[in-house]
């Protein structure tokens, strides 16, 4: 399992800080592929039963007077102003967290910094990341993971492609897990000419898709592949594919691999095919609440249980997108480097044009616990990068 276990209360002698510090360990988080990585989850829905004809819908509680956004990169619309009441609803869109929090989260990376991984460890961790997922999805059933319901309203487009009169089209899931994106798109197919190929580097998290009783092979066919290797998902070809989903996939590898993970991408996709993503944003509660012995580098870690995540900021993602031959080895702090200069030269892929970023936004939710009264401040970022075509 992930490591649930939060950070450790602040030495400080403020109250507030404190209080931010036992919100974070109050607050018991798994994976992605549960509710954390879900931006529709945390809404809550009890209380009135009629709404009064004057409430706003995002400020309804009823379901049948509840805000549905159509701008997916609005990210909701419920803003916490002066007067509000926090703990009157579950989640805050558009939320900046306080200087206390800021402070308190910058005071946990300089922790982290102190008590990194062991090189031992971290070598350990890095040579066969596919071990630690397969015991991931081992330990774990498919009961434990939770459908994605919301990737329709966040990615439209999931929707125009299950349409019965919707032209042929490919759709392959890069990190695809239980299959937690891949079925629910089906469940809401009716194009015949839809197929999902829903690819993951854990042998163990492809036999659970291929297990499921929904599993069927004219519609979804599921493969070990290593997003970051050199060889294309089996079934496929260079060009052969309309949308590519990388659903928090992207932070499981380690810097050094983006490169070939984002060329990979490019080869496959068609001439304007797109990416869609959704993965962690710098300051998440998750990366907050990491405790010593788990910073392996800038933003990047390792869960309790051996898996790793790194957490990344809204213009080094567009500097990797579109310009991933710039990136050499991975780490954009790190770009104008003699090694980052060498991996590119040396590299015998054809040079990569890159994406056209269509859209890339931050969605920053502050969800509360009601009963509790504690407040966690969470960070995704979402985009859609467009194949751009060599010149």
């Amino acid at each position: 399992m992930a490591d649930r276990n939060a950070c450790g209360k602040d030495d400080a002698s403020s109250a507030s800080l404190r209080s931010v510090s036992g919100d974070i360990q109050a607050l018991s988080l798994s994976h992605d592929i549960c509710s954390d990585a879900d931006p529709c989850a945390e809404e809550g829905l009890e209380g009135e039963k009629s709404p009064a004809t004057s409430t706003p819908p995002h400020r309804s509680h009823d379901p049948r007077n509840n805000l549905k956004r159509s701008d997916p990169f609005q990210f909701g619309s419920r803003y916490l102003l002066e007067q509000d009441d926090v703990f009157e609803f579950n989640a805050w869109d558009h939320v900046e967290p306080d200087e206390e929090y800021k402070e308190y989260s910058e005071s946990q990376f300089a922790k982290q910094k102190e008590a990194p991984v062991s090189e031992y460890d971290k070598k350990r961790f890095n040579t066969d990341p596919a071990k630690w997922w397969n015991l991931f999805y081992k330990n774990n059933t498919s009961n434990f993971f939770k459908n994605r319901k919301w990737l329709q309203q966040e990615f439209p487009i999931l929707s125009t492609i299950t349409q019965l009169d919707s032209p042929p089209t490919t759709v392959l899931e890069v990190g695809a897990g239980a299959g937690n994106t891949a079925f629910p798109i089906l469940a809401h197919n009716k194009n015949p000419k839809l197929k999902i190929y829903a690819c993951d580097y854990s042998k163990k998290a492809v036999e659970l898709i291929r297990e499921n009783e929904q599993y069927d092979e004219a519609f979804i066919q599921a493969d070990v592949w290593d997003a970051a290797g050199t060889e294309l998902p089996p079934g496929l070809d260079e060009g052969s594919v309309d949308i590519v989903l990388m659903l928090f996939i992207f932070s499981a590898l380690n810097p050094d691999q983006w490169q070939q993970a984002i060329r990979n991408a490019w080869k496959l996709l068609k001439p304007d095919g797109q990416i869609l993503f959704r993965d962690y944003g710098r300051g998440d509660l998750a990366q907050v609440r990491f405790k010593k012995g788990r910073y392996m580098d800038e933003n990047f870690y390792i869960r309790g249980d051996g898996t790793r995540v790194y957490f990344f900021e809204r213009e080094q993602l567009g500097r990797l997108w579109a310009d991933p031959e710039r990136i050499g080895a991975g780490r954009p702090e790190n770009e104008d480097a003699p090694e980052a200069v060498a991996a590119t030269q040396s590299s015998t892929e054809e040079p990569c044009p890159g994406f056209e970023i269509v859209d890339l936004g931050v969605d920053r939710r502050l969800i509360v616990n009601r009963q509790r009264k504690l407040k966690m401040y969470r960070c995704w970022l979402q985009g859609r990068f467009r194949k751009r075509v060599k010149p």
